[in-house]
């Protein structure tokens, strides 16, 4: 029975992929793993998919050093020290309390508890008893309020909406604890979008970022989606503020890529026509993130974040070797869009993955030819 599950999930996978295996001049096809004609990801140094960490977008040992620490000994003092010693200003201090957040809200998941064992994510309770004027705690509790509240519950719930107001006097309580800091109100982003604050709330609350932070990739990110027609906008407002914040960055940041952003956030439930990823608005969404992550700093820690997206639409878009070029510098970590809105990203980043392989292979690429 087993069998014929994985051969149904094939199937599957083989229709709704079908388009992009197969090329009327190239002839690429995904051949069977194991198979004497199947490309071999792991040729070109890439990571085996069961290796692939879903934490992070990209590298940050610091924080997966503490992590492991908070973990197993589950004391928080570790993980406030991390925070105390992150710049409040940068992308970084964002990515760790989400990434702490994200690790208690998983530990409860699997671990709910029960009459004889505590939850999972205990320590991150006891570091809001113990410590309550931490601004790091702080922070670091409003976001796992947020997770929780779109992990666990629906939207237009009672117990949505009682969660995110939670979560929305736990940011003003972060917020008193560092005044100059800009993550509680980019967490309280999360808050405006699910409570649908007015146009006028959600300015003021996005004003008080660019006093604080006005290059913030991450505070962007996190603002896009109210602007979406998902939500409380439109596809042309979210272009508009995409474009907006691209054109007045400053050379080197990454804000030149947000509207390849806007563009994902706009795709089609299905898409399987080819014209559209050849389209003019593609295009050029691409060409600027391309010029964003070739200008930027080699360690902007939000660089991983324009990369995995720049793989998905050069995939998409059939440009096989200039997606192998991402794929050399983020290989190995896979906790960004778009895999993380899969069930499993990795299997998702390595589908993705094999057909840039397959596509490169079959255009004359090989492991010599690709610049590491």
């Amino acid at each position: 029975m087993e069998i014929l599950w994985v051969l149904l999930a094939f199937l599957m996978l083989g229709a709704a992929l079908g388009p992009f295996l197969f090329r009327r001049r190239g002839g690429i096809r995904l051949a069977a793993p194991g198979s004497p004609d199947a490309a071999d990801p792991a040729n070109y140094g890439f990571a085996r998919q069961e290796e692939l960490d879903i934490r992070m977008p990209g590298p940050d040992q610091d924080l997966l050093d503490v992590l492991d620490v908070v973990q197993r000994s589950q004391d928080w003092k570790y993980a406030s020290q991390l925070l105390a010693g992150t710049e409040k200003e940068g992308e970084v201090r964002l990515q760790r309390v989400q990434a702490f957040a994200g690790a208690a809200s998983l530990e409860l998941a699997e671990r709910p508890g029960g009459v004889s064992d505590a939850p999972g994510g205990q320590w991150l309770r006891v570091w809001r008893a113990e410590s309550p004027k931490d601004a790091g705690g702080a922070q670091v509790h409003a976001e796992f309020l947020v997770q929780q509240a779109f992990r666990t519950s629906m939207p237009g719930t009672d117990e949505y909406r009682i969660i995110l107001e939670e979560a929305k006097a736990a940011c003003a309580e972060a917020a008193l604890l560092a005044p100059g800091d800009p993550v509680p109100y980019i967490t309280e982003l999360a808050v405006a979008r699910g409570l649908a604050y007015s146009r006028t709330e959600f300015d003021q609350l996005w004003l008080k970022i660019l006093d604080r932070a006005p290059q913030h990739m991450g505070a962007h990110l996190a603002a896009l989606p109210y602007y979406s027609e998902k939500w409380h906008g439109s596809r042309v407002q979210a272009y508009e503020f995409a474009e907006a914040a691209a054109a007045r960055a400053p050379r080197g940041s990454l804000l030149s890529a947000l509207p390849l952003f806007a563009v994902f956030e706009h795709l089609p439930e299905v898409n399987l026509v080819r014209s559209f990823w050849e389209s003019e608005v593609v295009r050029k969404a691409v060409e600027g993130a391309q010029f964003a992550a070739h200008s930027a700093r080699p360690d902007d820690p939000m660089l991983a974040h324009v990369r995995h997206l720049l793989v998905y639409f050069l995939v998409r878009s059939e440009r096989w070797g200039e997606a192998m070029h991402q794929l050399v510098a983020v290989d190995g970590h896979v906790g960004a869009l778009p895999w993380t809105l899969s069930p499993d990203p990795a299997a998702e980043y390595a589908v993705f993955r094999a057909l840039a392989v397959a596509g490169y292979e079959a255009n004359g690429g090989t492991p010599a030819t690709l610049p590491q």
